[in-house]
């Protein structure tokens, strides 16, 4: 009797895997990927280290828990990255939680604010990564493993495929 082998996820692989972010005080869902995330193992870091690491070795069908101090990836939270402001000094564009906003400093570098509360008057914005300072778990469910085309290794991933458009056809941007 011939054992059928499977793929398993090493270097030079393209995998296919959806994830869940899950926050381990509240047990709610912080972020889930509805299409498939497709890399090649090995090329392109697409996930945290650790995440990648705990991937290696497993197969399709799969599913895996990587717990994450996200302390250790962003850093402690930084609490003067955390504004609080009349709303009434706000852009209209920018009153929403959720919105993201980016901010220059007067040394001309860039930095992406997340509107976080609003709450009468008052709209608060935050400038630290949302997972900062949060443990989280990474529940990942592996879906394809195979071995990368050519093309897949170096660009790290999938390539998709356009429409196959007549020659010197434009295509209105």
């Amino acid at each position: 009797m011939t054992e059928i082998s499977k793929d398993i996820i090493t270097d030079g692989k393209y995998v296919e895997l959806k994830y869940k972010v899950i926050d381990v005080k509240t047990d709610t869902v912080l972020t889930e990927i509805e299409y498939p995330l497709g890399y090649v193992q090995g090329v392109n870091e697409v996930l945290a280290p650790a995440v990648m690491q705990e991937l290696a070795g497993k197969a399709a069908g799969d599913t895996i828990e990587v717990p994450i101090d996200c302390s250790q990836l962003y850093g402690p939270r930084d609490e003067s990255l955390v504004i609080t402001e009349n709303i009434k000094n706000v852009p209209k564009e920018y009153r929403e939680v959720g919105t993201a906003i980016l901010m220059e400093n007067d040394k001309g570098q860039t930095k992406s604010f997340l509107v976080t509360r609003i709450a009468g008057d008052y709209i608060t914005i935050d400038g630290n990564n949302p997972l900062c300072g949060r443990e989280v778990i990474f529940r990942l469910e592996i879906l394809l493993v195979r071995d990368a085309t050519d093309k897949e290794i170096e660009f790290g991933g999938k390539i998709e495929e356009g429409p196959d458009l007549p020659e010197g056809t434009r295509v209105p941007i």
